[in-house]
């Protein structure tokens, strides 16, 4: 954490206290990791009743998804390490893709006093949670989580016009203001990601805070963001120190 970025964390969240609060989900409230290794193994399943090593091909998927879970190719870069020719790496390739895009979680782990934090500041504020991705798998995180119950709204922003709709693209962050009927640019962002999360509450004219979890921790502060927590509990811990409106 740079000085600049260690200093806006112990000044807190400068203005007036917001009139609601948008989350983010992935690595914000729960270790994205944990769903990586899920999907990791269920391909590794897949891969068995192809006749391939289970265990070397989850191991692989594994190292690649912590490298980076955006990039594409994984699953083709990991058949190939374990030495899988690339003629087989096609053959199986469409079967391993599905078994990946279809994992649901049954259970996720949440970040130390997530679930605390998420109680306190809904008795304070009202809350969204905004997300990118598939529908159908966001709500399955959700539920594994045990968060389904814990906003006021869920806006996932993939139901508002597909991949074009992601953050940072405002849409997400607008449609949550109007669920909650207030400002967007009274709304704080908390998130993990400088270039969505951050990126969208700078779009909006809202205010941000950035947690340094997961994936993105080590990644530029780049657009700034309002505060910066170590955490989602040290974040909702500005929130609520916040004078009372």
């Amino acid at each position: 954490m740079t000085t600049e970025t260690a200093t806006r964390q112990r000044r807190g969240l400068p203005g007036p206290p917001p009139a609601g609060v948008v989350i983010d989900l992935d690595d914000t409230l729960y270790p994205h990791v944990s769903y990586l290794d899920g999907a990791a193994a269920a391909v590794g399943e897949a891969a068995a009743a192809s006749g391939l090593n289970a265990a070397a091909i989850t191991t692989a998927l594994r190292t690649q998804l912590h490298a980076g879970s955006d990039r594409g190719g994984t699953i083709d870069r990991a058949l190939t390490s374990c030495g899988i020719p690339r003629e087989a790496v096609a053959a199986v390739l469409p079967r391993l893709l599905a078994a990946f895009v279809a994992y649901q979680p049954t259970v996720l782990p949440l970040y130390p006093g997530t679930r605390e934090a998420l109680v306190a500041l809904r008795g304070r504020y009202p809350l969204v949670c905004l997300t990118d991705g598939s529908p159908v798998l966001q709500r399955a995180k959700l539920a594994a989580a045990g968060l389904t119950e814990a906003f006021d709204a869920i806006v996932i922003t993939d139901e508002l016009g597909g991949r074009p709709s992601r953050k940072p693209h405002p849409s997400g962050l607008r449609h949550a203001a109007e669920l909650i009927g207030c400002p967007v640019e009274e709304l704080v962002v908390v998130g993990d990601r400088p270039g969505k999360d951050v990126a969208i509450a700078v779009a909006a004219g809202a205010r941000s805070i950035r947690v340094t979890t997961g994936e993105y921790a080590d990644a530029p502060d780049s657009p700034t963001a309002t505060a910066v927590a170590d955490s989602f509990a040290t974040a909702a811990e500005l929130l609520l120190s916040s004078p009372s409106g």
